[in-house]
């Protein structure tokens, strides 16, 4: 039996989540000066590293405004490059698909380095974590036995009779339903567009036979959903790099950001998504939790 997240849950996250009306000014007021400004993407796991992050960078002192689920990295990228934001919790492969949708994918490492060689004049990235968060295509455990489904490949027979559920933007990228058709020849009869937050239930309810959740997202477990393995690597090196204005970004901040990442893993990330997504406990409480454990608040 699966275990069911209810709209009522999804709602109140989605309300819990919610930044300011204009996600570009500080929650609380005008953004104060030379504040170190750190903004999230639209999805749970993208606020709770903006508040874990950014709580390190004020445990050591600097001034940091909060700037939360911006949206997608086609509305969010722009504004760290102007400037209007300082610090942006990013995936590597994520940014390098966007900034060169032909870059070979790679290790964390060389992943970096082709971020390091795209990216514009003053921007950068810092230390990666070890904690990596892939997108992934995932089934229920019954689509998966009834198809006999256990990598992407083994849609390329089938898609065409389900439907996909994804974010936007993923019908567009590379590392979305655009690779899956050139890597491994998968086209789905019907790609649907739903918030992030709505994809697990759309799943467990059968309006999609798939759909595009994050490896890290804990309801993968809680609903014994199935992560189809990707053999050719269509979704790359995924580890969590801040990405920041250099100008912005002094070097206790630089120091701040790199401790975090020295510390964050995947399982623990994980355990963190948990307590946010289905024990709807608020991110900045669930991040200083995290913080204190390590040392770093």
């Amino acid at each position: 039996m699966y275990k069911r997240i209810t709209l009522i849950g999804l709602t109140a996250l989605l309300l819990t989540g919610c930044g300011a009306s204009d996600p570009y000014a500080e929650e609380g007021g005008d953004t104060a000066e030379g504040a170190v400004v750190i903004g999230s993407a639209d999805f749970p796991e993208s606020t709770l590293l903006a508040r874990i992050y950014g709580g390190a960078m004020e445990a050591e002192g600097v001034t940091v405004d909060y700037q939360l689920n911006i949206g997608s990295r086609e509305v969010y990228y722009s504004q760290v490059e102007e400037g209007n934001l300082s610090v942006f919790p990013e995936y590597n492969g994520a940014i390098l698909a966007y900034l060169d949708p032909e870059a070979p994918t790679g290790t964390g490492e060389e992943t970096n380095q082709r971020v390091t060689e795209a990216l514009p004049e003053g921007l950068e990235i810092l230390d990666s974590s070890s904690a990596e968060n892939k997108d992934s295509v995932t089934v229920t455990s019954e689509t998966a036995e009834e198809h006999d489904l256990a990598s992407l490949a083994d849609l390329a027979d089938v898609a065409g009779e389900l439907t996909l559920g994804g974010p936007p933007e993923f019908e567009t990228r590379q590392q979305g339903v655009v690779g899956l058709a050139e890597v491994y020849g998968v086209e789905f009869g019907e790609f649907r567009s739903l918030d992030v937050s709505l994809l697990t239930q759309a799943l467990l309810d059968g309006d999609v036979q798939a759909a595009n959740l994050f490896t890290t997202d804990p309801q993968i477990a809680a609903n014994d959903l199935v992560v189809l393995d990707d053999p050719e690597n269509l979704f790359g090196a995924q580890n969590i790099t801040p990405l920041v204005n250099g100008d912005q970004v002094d070097e206790t901040a630089r120091a701040a950001l790199n401790a975090v990442s020295a510390k964050l893993t995947t399982d623990a990330l994980t355990a963190l998504n948990e307590r946010v997504v289905i024990g709807n406990e608020n991110a900045a409480d669930v991040a200083r939790d995290w913080l204190e454990q390590e040392g770093l608040a």
